[in-house]
């Protein structure tokens, strides 16, 4: 019987890239696989024919060699390349490659050997004040973290020893188990996938080559940072295993609640008490910012609630962009506490501006003229 295109087995275009090429044999693997479809000879011929043309496609000699000569490039009989089931490889090795991420098949440097794992990421939740946050600063924190075990150099072995090489593994760190059609690749149990075991561990780590410490580090904090921002000091987190690398530190900065700012992304806002003469008559008021104090003109017959503001005194965020503002809402501040003569007086001034009717209050004279039409309403 003619053999089918590889492409077509596949169920790619004959440009599909070497991550393409993977996706497709694995999806049919694992729809194909004997162990999925026991006692059946069609789903096993389907496995086979999408392995063969894997197996070529994924080396680019031999896929060279089959689109310019195509299956008689690869066919040995046929005085082509080597076919797909020649060469140095075999089944385990390209279910490694495709399946590895899957079953942890992952192997240490050089192909085998001991495995080095990286520490863990740490994770430190940071309080600022507004002003550090908005000016930037450096601060110091101290955390508990696993460092390298100076006593055995992280060796874990006691002092004057030294690791041996795991008799389960010879070395390797890894163990392959087969499993009916699979074979699995994983860590050794006996070494934990170290390689090596240890026979007199040291007495300062007891065997793990890293210890508990506290450690104070100097965080630089860029001007502009809101809660929520994380910074990353790199190879700041725990000490990784057998050499490995260190894991980093994730500053969290949270901003804390300030007495008179609130802030929104790049602006800043704030309330503004204000006597009602102050918002009647206007007047001139100084202005806290987190750079010093501004003037701002009060104009005269200002309503509670108007908002003023101040350009470029707000914030430039560390993510970039423009300084933000400043805005001030206007609170008119009605008086307390007062004496018999000052009630009297503003009894007195109550009475000047009820004589002069909606001059003075156009938008209370407007709103009960709408609540008086809505009761009228209401009797029809």
């Amino acid at each position: 019987m003619a053999k089918r295109d590889y492409y077509e087995v596949l169920g790619v275009a004959k440009n599909a890239s070497d991550a393409e090429l993977k996706k497709a044999y694995r999806r049919l693997a694992m729809k194909h696989h004997p162990d999925r479809n026991p006692d059946n000879k069609g789903s096993e011929e389907k496995f086979k024919e999408a392995k063969e043309a894997y197996e070529t496609l994924a080396d680019p000699q031999k896929r060279a060699a089959y689109d310019q000569f195509g299956h008689a490039g690869v066919d040995p009989s046929a005085g082509g390349f080597g076919g797909a089931r020649g060469g140095n490889g075999n089944f385990s090795d390209i279910f490694d490659d495709v399946f590895g991420d899957i079953f942890g098949g992952a192997r240490g440097a050089g192909g085998g050997g001991q495995q080095v794992y990286r520490g863990a990421d740490l994770r430190y939740d940071l309080d600022l004040s507004l002003e550090d946050a908005v000016q930037g600063t450096t601060v110091k924190v101290r955390l508990p973290t696993k460092v390298k075990c100076e006593t055995c150099s992280g060796s874990g072995a006691k002092k004057g020893s030294s690791p041996t090489v795991c008799a389960t593994c010879n070395g390797q760190g890894q163990v392959r188990m087969q499993q009916g059609f699979f074979s699995i690749q994983q860590a050794c149990p006996k070494c934990k996938g170290k390689g090596k075991t240890i026979s007199s561990p040291c007495g300062d780590c007891h065997g793990e080559g890293r210890k508990q410490e506290h450690k104070t580090l100097s965080v630089k904090i860029p001007a502009g940072v809101d809660s929520g921002d994380r910074i990353r000091l790199s190879g700041e987190g725990e000490a990784g295993e057998n050499g490995g690398p260190a894991g980093d530190l994730y500053v969290q900065v949270r901003v804390r609640p300030h007495t008179i700012f609130s802030r929104d992304g790049s602006n800043l806002y704030c309330e503004m008490p204000i006597s009602f003469v102050t918002a009647a008559l206007g007047g001139e008021l100084d202005v806290p910012t987190l750079s010093g104090r501004v003037k701002l003109k009060i104009p005269a017959e200002t309503q509670t609630g108007r908002v003023f503001r101040l350009r470029e005194k707000g914030v430039k965020s560390v993510h970039g962009g423009a300084v933000g503002d400043l805005l001030c809402k206007v609170i008119v501040e009605t008086p307390v506490s007062l004496s018999g003569r000052q009630k009297e007086i503003l009894q007195e001034f109550e009475g000047t501006l009820a004589d002069a009717g909606s001059k003075h209050s156009p938008k209370s004279h407007s709103w009960f003229g709408g609540v008086k039409k809505f009761f009228e309403d209401l009797k029809i």
